[in-house]
Order: structure tokens, then C-alpha cells, then sequence
């Protein structure tokens, strides 16, 4: 049960955590240019709304989930047929960066497309980039980043560095929820996890996920 209850936890932290990052930066633009810019604060607001609408499939794809083996099998409100999309995996990086840019982020993807990888590597793959990405928005917009991921026979390599900013504090870069949620979904697989100030400036954000703990199923829940 407590297993389960931290795996809920860490995927809507994932969720929430980006899209309200994107939503609240959004926001930011869109007072600040009210007045002067009234033109441009449609732009704002029309991300605003699909960041919203993004997020409500994601939390309805995890609820289906969740509600999935139970005796009620009732639609809930607002259910469109959305929760049974299949779960995010590298294949929906691009989408990702484009968030991203949305907020200032400019993400140079460098991925190789080898095919085969398991839906439960795919899915951790792609939350640790996520939330490195939505941590360069709290903590570092405007500014580039480069996310690299690697797969060699045995392992994936994910690389996420950005160029800085002077607005990332040494308090959001020792750590936080989302440090702690990236380190906790690596360790599941048996990985490897760093995340610290690059070598060039910035911060970087690096994983290792063994390619052999294909136990771990696609929706993320531990190794049974």
C-alpha cells in the first residue's frame, strides 16, 4: 500500500508539478503585458488553456489507471475516452520541448530512436526528463538546454544540462520533490542518478536505467 501510495504521489507531482510551472509562467507574461501588449496576451492565454487541457488528460489517463481491475466501472464526469491513452514514453519528447519553449525553454533534443525500448523504461525515461525540463523553467527561463539520451545494449542514458541562469538558487539546486522523485524512480530500476551544477555553468541532470528491470511496468508501480 505504501508503495502505491508514493507511485500516485510521483506521478501527479510529475504532472501537476510541469503544467502549473508552464501555466504560472504563462500567467506571468500575459499581467505583465495586459497593458502594454494586449495583442500578445492571447498568445499567453491560449497556452494557458492547452497546458490545462494536457494536464486533465494526463491525470484522467492515470485515474483509468487507477480505476482499472475495480467494480466501478461508471464513467466519471467529463470522461471522454482519454484515460485509456497509452502512457507517455520518448516518442512525445518533441511535445515535451515544445512545452517547454512555451515558457523560455529552448530544448536541443539529441535522442537515438532505437526501437524495443520497455514501456516501463520508456515511462521513467520520460518523467526524469520531464521534470528536469520543469525544473529549468521554475529555476532557469529563459535559457537553452540540451537533453540527450542514449541506449547501448544493457542501459539508457539520459542527459538533460542547461546553460544557467542567475535566478537558479543554491536552495532549488540541492534538491527539492522533484530531485527526490527523479532519484526515487532511477533507484526502482536499480540505476544510477546525479543532479548538480554542470561543468560548463548551469545545472545538469544525469540518469542511468538498466535496460534488464522490465518488471517494472509501463504505469511506473514497483517491481512485483
Amino acid at each position: 500500500m505504501a508503495d502505491e501510495r508514493l507511485r500516485i504521489a510521483r506521478e501527479l507531482h510529475d504532472v501537476i508539478t510541469h503544467s502549473i510551472s508552464l501555466i504560472t509562467v504563462k500567467a506571468s507574461v500575459a499581467n505583465y503585458l495586459i497593458d502594454s501588449r494586449p495583442d500578445d496576451v492571447r498568445d499567453a492565454l491560449t497556452v494557458i488553456e492547452d497546458t490545462g487541457r494536457r494536464a486533465l488528460t494526463e491525470m484522467r489517463r492515470m485515474l483509468g489507471v487507477l480505476r482499472a481491475g475495480t467494480d466501478s466501472a461508471a464513467p466519471l464526469p467529463g470522461d471522454t475516452g482519454d484515460e485509456r491513452l497509452p502512457a507517455p514514453g520518448l516518442a512525445d519528447l518533441a511535445g515535451l520541448a515544445g512545452h517547454a519553449a512555451e515558457a523560455g525553454v529552448h530544448a536541443d533534443l539529441d535522442v537515438d530512436p532505437a526501437p524495443g525500448l520497455p514501456d516501463g523504461v520508456a515511462l521513467a525515461a520520460y518523467r526524469i526528463i520531464q521534470e528536469a525540463l520543469t525544473n529549468v523553467v521554475k529555476h532557469a527561463a529563459p535559457t537553452r538546454c540540451r537533453v540527450r539520451v542514449d541506449r547501448t545494449a544493457r542501459d539508457v542514458f539520459i542527459d538533460v544540462t542547461d546553460a544557467g541562469n542567475i535566478r537558479r538558487t543554491q536552495h532549488a539546486a540541492a534538491g527539492g520533490h522533484g530531485i527526490i522523485g527523479m532519484r526515487e524512480r532511477v533507484t526502482l530500476f536499480g540505476g544510477e542518478f546525479t543532479a548538480g551544477p554542470g561543468p560548463g555553468g548551469g545545472f545538469r541532470v544525469t540518469a542511468r536505467l538498466p535496460l534488464t528491470a522490465t518488471a517494472v511496468p509501463a504505469d511506473g508501480s514497483p517491481p512485483r
